[in-house]
């Protein structure tokens, strides 16, 4: 799907034996008019746009789309480039990319010659299978399985795929619990305080601060990582952090991280001149790394070694910041290296939120996380156990 070309929009021309503006579009020429006139200019944007709205194809000549005889590998390649292109977030490709790629590969696969109007309940169902047998979990199943049904729900907007097709889709339930051959997930648990100060030794400072920060305020892992001086309001006695971007910024929700003593006295040998500098560094954490190394040396240098010159652009350098990925890879390897159950980032976010609800209630933690719905903060802050237990060892809890 990666290979797809993308197709470039037909331009608007002078057809000179004629006088007149045309566009070409899949080898068929469309006359708008006379040139340079405002009839033809909506003309150009009437036909390019009705192309657009069809997923870059020709409608038919009735003005429906070519509903009959699209293949499933056709409203993959024309989805593609809408996926493409609506799944940005700043100017990237978001994660949802990759999750949509992983998503159509047994569907292309088993599917990609057959016709659209042909694809049904038992087909879908039949794709849902091979993910079982593949060892996705049961929750991973039906994620892909409503993505799927989403590319035919656009199909069907665009009038590429006939509406009973979706409709028939729309019957096959996702997966229960305990009711398919599809395994479970573990729930994500709070991280125990031994676990994340046992591999303090093995990470850099910049990786530690970022665990830190994490473990006082509860931000998500992509958050830390992207944090800047120019993100920061310092004028207080607490501080606040505006995360550039976050998980919730495209339905247009502000999260703002309140910062602490502790939190700034983290932050505060990470502060840049430049504000637009990201304040830990994979860069910086490697610079450091060198300069104990060369002190703790207890050989002199050979001659040919104190001649030898670092590499202008070497082919792998530290970027200039970490991603959440390479953050996991850090923490994994410490873990790995301090004997202790890996544990990953996502875990430190639970351990706080466990920890907020225990101290100061459910809705402090809801807020505190960033959270639009206390539903979501349930699942992260685990039930208090000890207040329970309490209450039904009293002899008589009337």
């Amino acid at each position: 799907m990666s290979s797809v070309r993308q197709v470039r929009t037909p331009t608007y021309r002078h057809h000179k034996p004629s006088g007149r503006a045309v566009l070409t579009i899949d080898g068929k020429d469309f006359y708008l008019g006379k040139w340079r006139s405002e009839e033809s200019k909506a003309e150009y944007q009437r036909v390019v746009g009705e192309w657009l709205a069809n997923g870059r194809r020709l409608p038919t000549a009735n003005g429906r789309g070519p509903c009959a005889d699209l293949t499933v590998d056709e409203l993959i390649a024309a989805y593609w480039l809408h996926a493409r292109s609506y799944y940005v977030k700043d100017g990237n490709p978001s994660s949802e990319i990759s999750c949509i790629r992983q998503a159509l590969r047994p569907l292309k696969r088993l599917y990609g010659h057959t016709e659209t109007s042909q694809f049904g309940p038992l087909a879908l169902k039949a794709v849902r299978n091979v993910m079982i047998q593949s060892g996705w979990c049961r929750k991973m199943i039906n994620d892909n399985v409503g993505r799927i049904k989403r590319v035919f729900k656009w199909g069907v907007e665009n009038e590429l795929v006939p509406p009973s097709v979706f409709h028939g889709l729309q019957a096959v339930v996702g997966l229960r619990r305990g009711r398919s051959e599809a395994h479970e997930t573990e729930p994500v648990r709070p991280v125990p305080d031994a676990h994340v100060d046992a591999i303090k030794p093995f990470v850099s400072r910049q990786v530690w601060a970022m665990i830190e920060l994490q473990r006082l305020t509860g931000m998500r892992a992509g958050e830390v990582v992207i944090m800047c001086g120019r993100d920061l309001d310092v004028t207080g006695d607490l501080w606040f952090y505006r995360p550039s971007t976050h998980k919730t910024a495209h339905h247009g929700h502000e999260r703002l991280v309140d910062l602490g003593p502790r939190a700034q006295a983290i932050i505060r040998p990470f502060l840049k001149a430049d504000f637009a500098a990201y304040l830990f560094s994979p860069a910086d954490a490697a610079a450091e790394c060198n300069a104990e190394r060369r002190r703790r040396r207890q050989t002199p240098m050979t001659p040919s070694q104190a001649r030898r010159k670092r590499r202008r652009n070497p082919k792998r350098k530290p970027g200039d910041h970490y991603t959440t990925a390479s953050y996991g890879r850090a923490i994994g390897a410490a873990c790995k290296r301090g004997g202790v159950p890996h544990w990953t980032t996502h875990q430190l976010r639970h351990s706080f939120a466990t920890r907020i609800r225990k101290q100061y209630g459910l809705e402090t933690a809801r807020a505190m996380l960033g959270h639009r719905s206390i539903v979501v903060t349930e699942i992260y802050a685990e039930l208090d156990r000890t207040k329970v237990a309490r209450v039904v060892a009293r002899p008589n809890p009337s």
